[in-house]
């Protein structure tokens, strides 16, 4: 079963900005301790943009701070990603992943979505 969707993605030029958001489903954003988000370009390793423990702390890659911001909304069981000031190398698919039950800061995930491509192009 899907437990998270990712959304958000499309066509930016740069200088611009997107938010993502990854939306989960059943009892895992309560069950949530660490969520992550990803990002993987053609040719490209897949690289840490940043995470979000379900006590508030943040931390980000060295490519993306200052300028990504990560959020939680437990209202909406959603977690998301404000990216602004877009480049072109910021032109990637982006996946959420889900850490549950485990409260350690250890990024092992347990669930991914299947993510959603942002291009960054004029």
């Amino acid at each position: 079963q899907v437990q998270l969707v990712e959304t958000g993605g499309g066509l930016v030029q740069p200088g611009g900005s997107l938010r993502l958001s990854c939306i989960t489903f059943g009892s895992v954003f309560s069950r949530s301790t660490m969520v992550g988000w990803y990002r993987q370009a053609p040719g490209k390793e897949r690289e840490f943009v940043a995470r979000i423990t379900s006590g508030g702390s943040t931390k980000y890659g060295d490519s993306v701070k200052g300028r990504f911001l990560i959020s939680r909304d437990s209202a909406n069981s959603a977690v998301y990603l404000q990216m602004n000031s877009l480049e072109p190398e910021d032109t990637a698919v982006y996946y959420c992943a889900i850490k549950v039950d485990k409260f350690d800061l250890v990024e092992e995930y347990d669930f991914w979505g299947q993510g959603t491509q942002v291009t960054v192009s004029s």
